[in-house]
């Protein structure tokens, strides 16, 4: 489509039967991909998040791991609900009250040395950002870990971030009212931003595999 600038590709796999039934067998599979323009899916400057009264949809009943667009309905009332309290972003928790990702997009906090996101076991999208924002942190020899996450840690963090593939690396700097941390984006957020920008857009050539050329 001759973009050149940062786009969106969305690829939507998808039912197209007419059939008149709740059961998918049978059925005819369609797909469609389309792209656009787009800028920053969240604030990257700092924002503001709050935990959602809305639970995550258990891996139990809509599978976490899938890309769903009926699940988007999940996000959008949480989404909705705390815009209406002045927060960017959602946070969700699983049904036991753990801390499960955001809206939209995988959660990081940085706690006493240590960068810990939540388990693919909290009901979260198994995101590729994820993994990518992981490695790097690891190569900067920083510790790393998947585990459970408390509501109360959010409060104690000395920071907070996003990751996704729209949200990108997205640092967050109150949540529910609290500074994180200083109140201001921290260290590891801004440094695994920078890292992050310079691999994807091929300003720095580590990592070729993260990329693909559309264009020449």
């Amino acid at each position: 489509n001759a973009f050149r600038t940062d786009v969106y590709i969305r690829p939507l796999a998808y039912k197209a039967g007419r059939v008149m039934k709740v059961s998918l067998d049978g059925i005819r599979d369609g797909f469609a991909l389309y792209a656009f323009p787009v800028g920053g899916y969240l604030p990257t400057d700092g924002l503001k998040a709050a935990v959602s009264s809305w639970r995550r949809v258990s891996d139990n009943a809509l599978p976490a791991r899938g890309k769903l667009t009926g699940a988007y309905i999940n996000t959008s009332l949480a989404v909705d609900e705390v815009g209406g309290r002045g927060a960017d972003e959602a946070i969700f928790l699983t049904d036991d009250g753990q801390v499960s990702e955001g809206g939209g997009a995988n959660l990081f906090i940085v706690r006493d040395g240590w960068l810990i996101t939540t388990p693919v076991t909290a009901d979260i999208l198994e995101g590729v950002t994820r993994d990518c924002l992981m490695t790097l942190a690891r190569e900067q020899g920083l510790r790393v870990a998947e585990r459970t996450i408390d509501r109360t840690e959010l409060y104690v963090a000395e920071e907070l971030f996003f990751s996704g593939t729209g949200a990108q690396v997205a640092p967050c700097v109150m949540v529910d009212g609290r500074p994180v941390g200083s109140g201001r984006i921290g260290p590891v957020a801004r440094m695994l931003a920078e890292r992050y920008f310079a691999i994807a857009r091929g300003d720095d050539a580590a990592h070729p595999e993260w990329r693909a050329a559309v264009y020449q």
